[in-house]
């Protein structure tokens, strides 16, 4: 047998370059974000709204694309003023602005750990005068010029500078579907804030409507208290309708007021002076093509931006992890140093370096553990948070399906309500002109029709701000091309062009 003789050097250096060589082959096993999934249905429990296709087509988890193009879906409501709104939203809005800094931060944040893993150089140039003891010449002053190149690079055998640039990335990643979402956030608050204000703008003419007509009647009932025809309390009972009527009128310019100004917050504007043009009829509410997948995984950038920060935690984790093992620099120099200045430049004036440090802390009072400790902690916080993300995606989803169903079914009911109270108040006033009921019954009458009316145009706008909420939900329009609108077929985004021209 042969006996191997290694020299002193390499046999002190065998067991450490081993420990390196183990280190860098062992795998750390980290959980996945999918593992923080709760088990996902393969259906949603909601099926879509009544009208929308033969059976009721159901949802289906579709598969990720988070960064698909989510399209002009507000061009399905075919109203002019909501697209210009959302567009200068999308300008001028400082939640958008704000997430538009950090996802800037963010990626200045990933040059860094990028360029942390590129070779380090630099010129370095000095002039130093000394005297006294230590130096060459004695007590006699003396002067030293150098002018050189430096160079370092730390070797990744650990990968911790690869994890930790993967960590930065994953974040980077976040922040852009966190603008996204922003983006998402902002034009539903837009089209949902838009639509109640144009709901209660309808209202309004209602009851001013109303107003008018309560107003004629106790101009007549005044007429007819002074001929002596009714008695003084039909009067009185004209006159409380009147003033009752009048508050429900300012109240309704109230809500108006707030809705406008919200409004202007919302697209970046000062609320002073800002206004809309005159309010046409309700936006047309789109109906949601039947067989669209519910892309909640897929499309909502929330669970995008989820997902990412398990993935960035898990990259700082493995950092974390690599702090137990050495880390090895190579440096270098190479330049001139001369004590005469005119002599910096000559060739004798040369001078070089190269160099490898190693170094591993061997104790430091349990400051790695804890650092270890506190990454795997702030992993489980974003694995939770991605699953509790997951779960409200889901929830949402179901919650608006729900309300789209059972608001249908509602708006039929109440059309069939405000049909009979219209109806009743036809009968009512040709029966009190004929003097067969008291005024008290037709002021009962119309009460009911106005508030028959307004149920059914609160309920039109709850259809409305449910649907905005679902393209929220699903993570924005219907389908995969660039407008929601051409999902549903190009007449509307035609429509919408033609009304936008006029």
């Amino acid at each position: 047998m042969t006996s191997l003789t290694l020299p002193g050097t390499l046999r002190v250096l065998t067991p450490l370059w081993a420990a390196l060589w183990l280190a860098g082959c062992a795998s750390t096993a980290l959980p996945s974000p999918e593992q923080a999934l709760p088990q996902l249905p393969a259906t949603f429990s909601q099926t879509q709204p009544a009208g929308l296709g033969e059976g009721g087509a159901r949802w289906t988890v579709a598969p990720g694309a988070e960064a698909q193009p989510r399209g002009a879906w507000w061009l399905d409501f075919m109203d002019p003023v909501l697209t210009d709104l959302v567009q200068r939203a999308d300008l001028a809005n400082t939640r958008l602005q704000e997430a538009a800094a950090r996802l800037a931060e963010a990626r200045a944040l990933l040059g860094t750990a990028e360029a942390a893993r590129a070779p380090q150089v630099g010129v370095n140039a000095g002039l130093n005068r000394q005297a006294g003891r230590g130096t060459l010449t004695g007590e006699q002053p003396s002067t030293t010029a150098s002018l050189g190149l430096g160079a370092s690079y730390e070797l990744d055998v650990m990968g911790r500078l690869r994890q930790a640039s993967q960590a930065a990335g994953q974040d980077a990643r976040a922040q852009a579907a966190l603008l996204q979402s922003t983006r998402l956030l902002v034009q539903a608050d837009v089209a949902q804030t838009y639509l109640q204000l144009r709901s209660v703008q309808a209202e309004q003419g209602l009851v001013d409507e109303s107003l008018q007509a309560l107003r004629d009647m106790l101009a007549l009932t005044t007429r007819r208290e002074r001929a002596g025809d009714v008695a003084e309390l039909d009067l009185a009972r004209a006159r409380s309708e009147v003033a009752a009527t009048e508050s429900e009128a300012l109240a309704l310019q109230r809500q108006q007021a707030l809705l406008t100004h919200a409004l202007a917050v919302l697209v970046g504007e000062v609320a002073t002076g800002f206004s809309l043009p005159e309010a046409g009829p309700l936006a047309s509410i789109p109906v949601v093509p039947p067989g669209v997948p519910g892309t909640v995984l897929a499309r909502r950038p929330d669970v995008a931006a989820a997902q990412a920060s398990v993935l960035a935690a898990q990259a700082r984790l493995g950092v974390a992890q690599t702090a137990w093992f050495p880390a090895v620099t190579l440096t270098g120099s190479a330049g001139q140093a001369s004590p005469e200045l005119g002599d910096l430049f000559k060739w004798s004036a040369r001078a070089w370096s190269a160099g490898a440090l190693l170094s591993l802390p061997l104790f430091d009072g349990g400051r790695r553990e804890a650092a270890v400790q506190g990454a795997q902690a702030r992993l489980d916080a974003a694995l939770a948070a991605y699953r509790g993300q997951v779960l409200n995606a889901f929830g949402e989803v179901e919650d608006q399906l729900s309300n789209l169903n059972l608001l249908a079914a509602q708006a039929e009911a109440q059309a069939r309500a405000v049909a009979a109270a219209r109806r009743a108040t036809a009968l009512s006033e040709s029966r009190y002109r004929h003097g067969f009921v008291s005024q008290i019954e037709l002021l009962d009458a119309r009460r009911a029709e106005l508030r028959n009316r307004r149920a059914e145009l609160q309920v039109r706008t709850g259809q409305a701000v449910a649907t905005v909420a679902l393209v929220r939900a699903l993570g924005g329009g219907w389908g995969d091309g660039p407008g929601a609108a051409a999902a549903l077929g190009g007449e509307r985004v035609e429509a919408v062009a033609r009304l936008q021209n006029r």
